[in-house]
């Protein structure tokens, strides 16, 4: 609909400054003449010439929205930048240039005001005339040029100036007259494909309406356009190109020419258009363009005059409205209808205006939108000069487009039609009783269309109808459906799925507000409900929905839309990580989804304070009748609805200390209690739609146990437990998570506020079943019941809780065949994480009912554990997942911990906590690097202080309390800088460089330079510190001895020493005589590679030997020996890979006599490694001799020789 648009602020600018949603002056106007100024210098290099227009282009779009702020500038900017095309010096560059700058004008400005600035004299029509023939049209990199020569041509067109006299006669090589010359270049035009077809069909429409043309070359025109048409080929994108070209001429011709002389013309082109058929044609564009020909032929036959008949409001000034309604007085406008019987007499109507309007009432029903709305102001234009018979039964028409059997395009073209009317007021008033009910139907239309609906653009439009009334008529004459329309709108404002409609609404609202001034509340509402708030579909449902609800003209509607359309509609969707297990989160106590059903349902929870009777009386009963229907989507939605206006009644009932069966009835309790039943009943939770009607069960549960129904002890309870237990079983985490959500709520309820044998039996039989179910085999199960023990209250874990913790702690390991159960670790880690904040930590008490310093160090030891999954499957590392868990674990439970017995804490299990966390801070993985950063931040910044914290005031100076706003914890670059600086800590060093090994030996490009980067700085700081670098070396060897085969970490770490070795940071301590370090590490990558089969491996384990090459002695031996060993491996890559490294080697550290040298780089280089090894043995065993090492013997060699 007609609602203006609003910039957003640009997020870049080249001042680095904001661009405010409406501007004041045009404040570049200093920069635009300069850039035009230097046009004839800047065009010659591109570079220059691509900034400038760039520049001025940017500057053309930020005024898009208000262009008239260049008005006062246009005239000089056009003729400055026309002088240069004027200029017979110019160069065609440079011509051609200025024409793009006028062109971005033209396009900001808009055509229409541009074209009268330019020149328009009689000696301007020859050299425009050159410079459009000297065209080509199919050179598309300056159709800038010859679209504003067209224009300027149209504009030179309307000069009253007899053309024939600038014709020479008499002369020899004498030009074709210049009437002949503008209409061929016009024709010619019309066949192109780019924008000059539009152009040239402007100006050929001016120059045939000239008088002196139009005696001339009006007929031919016609007759060829017509007889082109019938002969273009329209399945053909060429055929279609030229039709359009030619309608949009016609079309134009009959709106500028004078009815006198295209009248004669009409009955033949409207013949011949209809013998096209264009209306069946599949190309929108070639049908709008006939629609646009057919309206202008009815406004031909008919004649242009001011009808009697037409609604004329009179007052049409706001701030007068406004004024007369702030006053309480009435204004006097001159408003009139005419009666029928007093009606001015008017000429016949040609018999073929009825053809147009079928024509035009059929294009009403076309398939494209655009098509409808150009048929919908054609029959506005037309029915402006018909009679009010006519003009009545064009309006009965158009109304019966508003039927079930009718489409939503037949739909949305009839609200366009009646907009059109209304806004010129041929829509009498007397009319209104019958349109208003058609328009509050179509501000609801929705037409379900399997999995999704049409309708939104029908609504759009219906709100493009009440916006043009509040124009169109008197408040006086609207009173009587003021109140039907403002429900109708507020309820599409509030409760409508697409915000372009809601903004639709909303704005169509403020325009009655303000044109008529009788809308109820109407400035009160619009404060809350305006463009931008109703752009929030979930503020919409339960805020603003809430606010217009304390007004009791809305009150009900709101409720009753609720009810009858938005709780049974067909949106399932929720947006993304909403409703996963681990996501699903409260507002106000309530499930809050993101599909309308539960926006629905959530809305009716806040809207029952505001009118609780009628929810008691009218709505819930309304909403039971609708839970055993056959409609999946309502039964959902009614079964969700009524578990939250229940829970809504209740706190209502609590206010005025009563309870909910002291103002609900017992026969909508009882109905409430066998709601669950009916459902199973009818096998509801199986087969389609199960899940749904499982989550909504699961949440009416909740509801109804929040709500203290008195169920206790009754059967529906055992049915209730065994929905739930049902739900964890099943294999959707929303499921699971919706009965999670349940059933602590249940469990208070009905279990342990009810002090009887049989509840605590019940209670022990619960937790006893639950505890198998860890044991499952299968991974959801597990996972299910984690969070259901996680979520028990701590009234049923009293007594309970030691096999409650011993069961979680032990799901939370890696068990033998168990190591891909990596969801069931993670929740049973968050299971853990919220029993601590159920029961509490303290100092003393019984270890079976909260956490004390007897079974603290356990859940402590489950996390720290947990921090050393990295199980891999086929989706990466799923391990992370569980070391993510386990962080945010610690972080809750300590700070439990210290706000209650910090002396829990021991010195160990601070010690090993910050290890585990700073070894994840130097990770691969981005999100969780990130989030063992923010943990770590937290930890050590917690109040009240974390006891024993290794080396606390050196983490401080690292990480102040400032530090979070200045480091993004994901981002390599910021992290690796700080963390490898703990390895100057002994206590600290082996986790940095694990951690860190990973992440330098990684695959991401900015993690592998930024984590290797800060590690090189680290040891070149350290390079002339021998005990510091002995440690380093120390503790790299060690890691390579403690995760022997661990190919998570000893690709990697291979990878890493090689840099190490390659960097030369610590090449002088590795060089001292008594070092054994080299030695040590030979060793370790030979027992790394040893019978491994991995590519990757072997390359990096070649590496490190060539690395260790620079090392003389035994170290050398060893590892000329490992890589003549890989030169004859059974894997032609291998060999062909350390033969050039070795060559490499060779050069970089010279080990080999210089008499030889040559001979052996010959080798390496000269031999093809991938022969077999039989054949390239030789050659290996000559380098052996060749560099004097021992030649490596087969075992198959050693065997038959030991025979």
């Amino acid at each position: 609909m007609a609602v203006d648009k609003v910039s957003t602020n640009s997020d870049k600018n080249d001042d680095s400054e904001k661009v405010d949603c409406f501007l004041e002056e045009f404040k570049e106007i200093e920069e635009v003449r300069n850039i035009i100024s230097k046009l004839p210098e800047t065009y010659r290099e591109q570079t220059s010439r691509e900034i400038s227009i760039e520049r001025f282009t940017y500057i053309v779009d930020l005024y898009q929205e208000q262009p008239h702020l260049i008005d006062s500038h246009l005239e000089f900017l056009l003729l400055e930048l026309l002088k240069i095309t004027r200029d017979v010096s110019s160069p065609t560059d440079l011509i051609n240039e200025a024409f793009k700058y006028v062109y971005l004008i033209t396009k900001m400005r808009g055509y229409k005001v541009v074209l009268r600035l330019f020149p328009h004299e009689v000696v301007d029509v020859e050299p425009v005339m050159a410079l459009l023939i000297k065209q080509n049209p199919t050179d598309f990199t300056c159709w800038e040029t010859r679209y504003v020569l067209l224009l300027w041509m149209s504009m030179l067109c309307k000069i009253p100036f007899d053309l024939t006299r600038l014709d020479v006669k008499g002369q020899a090589g004498q030009k074709e007259p210049i009437m002949d010359r503008i209409y061929q270049i016009g024709q010619s035009y019309l066949y192109v494909i780019d924008k000059c077809r539009d152009a040239a069909a402007f100006m050929l429409s001016h120059f045939l309406s000239r008088p002196d043309v139009s005696k001339v070359k009006l007929s031919p025109f016609l007759d060829w356009a017509m007889k082109t048409i019938k002969e273009a080929d329209c399945e053909t994108m060429i055929g279609i190109n030229i039709t359009c070209g030619i309608l949009s001429s016609i079309a134009l011709l009959y709106k500028h020419g004078k009815r006198e002389d295209m009248l004669q013309y009409a009955p033949d082109v409207l013949e011949g258009i209809s013998e096209c058929n264009l209306k069946e044609k599949p190309n929108s564009i070639l049908r709008k363009t006939a629609i646009k020909v057919i309206q202008r032929l009815g406004l031909t036959f008919l004649k242009s005059q001011v009808i009697s008949w037409r609604y004329n409001r009179g007052n049409r000034s706001l701030t007068n409205n406004l004024q007369s309604t702030s006053s309480n007085t009435t204004s006097i406008t001159n408003s009139q209808t005419i009666p029928a019987d007093q009606e001015d007499e008017e000429d016949e109507v040609p018999e073929h205006v009825e053809e147009i309007l079928g024509e035009l009432l059929e294009g009403l029903k076309d398939r494209d939108t655009i098509v409808r709305w150009s048929a919908a102001k054609g029959i506005g234009r037309v029915t402006g000069r018909l009679t009010r018979t006519l003009a009545d039964e064009v309006v009965e028409t158009a109304l019966q487009l508003f039927t079930l059997q009718e489409t939503d395009g037949a739909w949305h073209g009839g609200c366009l039609a009646l907009a059109e009317l209304g806004r010129r007021g041929l829509l009498l008033p007397d009319r209104l009783s019958t349109v208003v009910p058609v328009v509050l139907k179509a501000l609801a239309y929705d037409e379900r269309k399997g999995n999704f609906s049409v309708g939104s653009h029908v609504r759009d439009a219906a709100c493009y109808i009440c916006w043009s009334f509040a124009r169109a008529y008197e408040p006086e004459e609207l009173k009587p459906y003021v109140n039907q329309i403002a429900n109708g709108l507020i309820l599409a404002t509030i409760f409508d799925r697409e915000v372009n409609v809601r903004r639709a609404a909303s704005a169509a609202f403020q325009e009655n507000v303000g044109r008529q001034g009788i809308f109820p509340h109407g400035i009160d509402i619009l404060t809350t409900a305006d463009y931008f708030a109703v752009g929030n579909r979930s503020h919409c449902f339960l805020e603003i929905s809430v606010y217009v609800a304390q007004f009791p003209e809305y009150t009900h509607h709101l409720v009753d839309h609720l009810i009858n359309i938005k709780i049974s509609h067909w949106d399932s969707h929720t947006p993304p990580g909403k409703c996963s297990c681990a996501q699903l989160h409260k507002l106000g106590g309530v499930l809050v989804a993101g599909a309308i059903r539960e926006l629905s349902s959530e809305a009716l929870h806040n809207l029952t304070e505001k009118c609780p009777e009628y929810m008691i009386e009218t709505a819930l009963p309304s909403i039971l009748d609708k839970i055993t229907t056959i409609d999946l989507y309502m039964r959902h939605g009614a079964v969700l609805s009524a578990a939250q206006v229940t829970y809504s009644l209740y706190k209502h009932a609590t206010k005025d200390n009563k309870k909910l069966e002291d103002i609900v009835d017992v026969t909508s309790r009882d109905r409430l209690m066998n709601i669950a039943g009916q459902l199973q009943k009818a096998n509801l939770f199986k087969g389609l739609g199960a899940d749904l009607m499982r989550k909504a069960v699961c949440c009416l549960i909740k509801m109804l146990s929040l709500s203290k129904l008195p169920y206790h002890g009754l059967p529906v309870i055992d049915l209730w437990q065994d929905i739930i237990d049902d739900c964890l079983l099943h294999i959707d985490p929303e499921i699971q998570g919706c009965a999670v959500l349940a059933l602590p709520c249940m469990i208070e309820e009905y279990y342990t506020n009810v002090k009887t044998p049989q509840s605590e039996q019940t209670q022990d039989e619960v937790l006893k079943r639950y505890i198998n179910h860890l044991k499952s085999s299968v991974q959801t199960t597990r996972s299910g019941f984690s969070l259901a023990l996680g979520a028990i209250p701590k009234s049923m874990l009293k007594n309970h809780l030691k096999p409650v913790l011993d069961s979680l702690i032990s799901s939370s390991k890696i068990n033998t065949g168990e190591e891909v159960m990596a969801e069931s670790r993670r929740d049973a880690l968050k299971a853990i994480t919220s029993i601590c904040n159920t029961v509490g930590i303290y100092t003393e008490g019984d270890s079976n009912s909260v956490i004390n310093k007897h079974n603290l160090p356990a859940i402590y030891k489950a996390y720290l554990i947990a921090m050393l999954d990295y199980t891999l499957d086929s989706r990466g590392d799923v391990g992370a997942w569980v070391r993510e868990a386990s962080m945010s674990g610690l972080l809750e439970v300590s700070t439990l911990v210290v706000n209650s017995s910090p002396d829990l804490l021991t010195a160990d299990i601070c010690k090993m906590m910050f290890q585990c966390l700073i070894q994840q801070c130097c990770e691969k993985i981005d999100r969780t690097r990130a989030h063992a950063g923010y943990i770590f931040y937290r930890l050590l910044h917690l109040k009240p202080n974390i006891p024993n914290i290794p080396h606390r005031e050196f983490l401080l100076k690292l990480f102040p309390s400032t530090c979070v706003e200045n480091i993004n914890w994901a981002a390599p670059s910021d992290t690796f800088p700080l963390f490898v600086k703990l390895l100057e800590l002994p206590t600290f060093t082996y986790n940095v460089l694990l951690g860190t090994c990973v992440s330098v030996g990684g695959l991401t490009e900015s993690l592998v330079q930024n984590s290797s980067q800060s590690l090189f700085n680290y040891l070149r700081q350290i390079e002339k510190d021998q005990n510091k670098l002995a440690h380093f070396c120390d503790v790299l060897v060690q890691i390579y001895k403690d995760f022997v085969k661990v190919e998570r970490v000893t690709t990697p770490l291979l990878k890493m020493t090689d840099q190490i070795l390659s960097n030369g940071c610590i090449e002088s301590y590795l060089s001292l005589p008594d070092c054994k370090i080299p030695v040590l590490l030979c060793e370790c990558v030979k027992n790394e590679k040893f019978k491994s089969g991995d590519l990757n491996k072997l390359m990096a384990s070649a590496d490190v030997f060539c690395g260790l090459l620079q090392f003389e002695g035994e170290v050398r031996e060893k590892a000329l020996f490992q890589l003549m060993l890989f030169l004859c491996f059974k894997y032609p890559r291998v060999r062909k890979t350390t033969a050039n490294k070795l060559y490499e080697a060779l050069l970089t550290y010279d080990f080999v006599d210089e008499d030889v040298s040559e001979e052996v780089q010959s080798i390496l280089c000269d031999t093809n490694w991938d022969l077999p090894v039989p054949e390239i043995l030789p050659t290996r065993n000559k380098l052996c001799d060749l560099i004097g090492v021992k030649k490596p013997v087969l075992k198959t060699a050693q065997k038959s020789n030991k025979d």
